[in-house]
């Protein structure tokens, strides 16, 4: 299978990449392309362990050019779409690039992969479309109600992509996840930012009461699941990856605490986040049924992991930092 990965660099994406690549998927030898800007947070080392494997091509470019997406969509058997604009906190600060990465470079993948005549394309998502949910879990088909910039412009590719197989019959999958966590992941999301900073004895700012809630679903399990819609999804059909491990952000600082060994006194309690959603929480039971998909890795033993890895990679993200920074 020819694939086109988007936004292959990043976190989620290189992570889908390095399991294709190396057989974990169980997809038979795959031909991989990686699209990707490598902005602040698209990392081209990510794909090192991979890089010289037989069937990988790295191309640099960005979604939103046309000339490029059209000389990669040629000849694709299938488009896992990653890139896209995520940082809720930025998205807040200024939401252009959001709209453009988000909704335009999605509109130019989706024109390409149907002019080319793409087998299928898998279009990657979040729960946060929904919006916030006080107790329950969001059923696939839940009305779309985002809250932040990041949000509304993920819920609009949602909608084109769902667009293109109700007007054009293209052959379009959406899934929808919690939060991811695990190594490689850029340090301006909690758990990564949280841990750097703990390990360097460095403060971590909580907001509000710390009383907001995530499901949160290890990158691996992700991957597995994206591998399963992408083979076995129908056509059209929305799916929702979760991990099944709910925490306040209050709880998941005390989790932070104990596996770093960093004291309670580190922990500053800051102004709430705009617009800060209470919950999210996804239904997963018709991607179990439908797809087989059940995550694996309990939380206790892929935090400790997290952990673990970044108290081993300060080589990787201690210059991230410093890019960040300047970006």
């Amino acid at each position: 299978m020819r694939i086109l990965v988007t936004g292959g660099a990043g976190f989620i994406g290189s992570e889908f990449v390095r399991q294709l690549m190396t057989g974990s998927l169980q997809i038979d030898a795959p031909q991989v392309t990686v699209l990707d800007k490598l902005t602040y947070s698209g990392v081209q080392a990510n794909l090192a362990p991979v890089a010289d494997l037989p069937g990988y091509r790295f191309v640099h470019g960005d979604i939103c050019d046309p000339a490029v997406v059209d000389e990669v969509m040629a000849g694709q058997d299938a488009v896992v779409h990653f890139a896209a604009e995520s940082h809720v906190d930025r998205s807040i600060a200024g939401a252009m690039p959001f709209v453009i990465t988000n909704v335009l470079g999605t509109q130019v993948l989706l024109d390409a992969a149907r002019r080319h005549r793409v087998g299928r394309f898998l279009h990657v998502s979040t729960d946060e479309v929904y919006g916030s949910i006080s107790e329950g879990s969001w059923a696939v088909g839940q009305p779309l109600a985002p809250n932040s910039p990041y949000a509304a412009s993920k819920a609009a590719s949602d909608l084109m992509v769902l667009a293109h197989h109700r007007t054009h019959g293209m052959d379009v999958v959406v899934t929808r996840c919690s939060n991811n966590y695990g190594p490689y992941q850029f340090p301006e999301k909690v758990i990564p930012l949280f841990t750097t900073r703990l390990l360097a004895g460095e403060p971590v700012p909580l907001y509000g009461d710390g009383s907001n809630v995530r499901d949160w679903l290890h990158v691996s399990d992700h991957c597995r699941g994206l591998a399963l819609a992408l083979t076995r999804g129908r056509a059209g059909q929305v799916y929702h990856l979760g991990g099944g491990q709910e925490l306040s952000n209050l709880e998941l600082t005390a989790e932070l605490l104990r596996a770093t060994g960093a004291s309670r006194e580190l922990v500053e309690q800051v102004a709430d986040r705009k617009g800060h959603d209470l919950r999210y929480s996804l239904d997963i039971s018709g991607s179990r049924q439908e797809l087989g998909y059940e995550p694996q890795i309990p939380f206790a033993q892929g935090l400790a992991e997290t952990v673990a890895w970044y108290r081993d990679n300060h080589a990787w993200w201690e210059p991230l930092l410093v890019s960040a920074a300047v970006a």
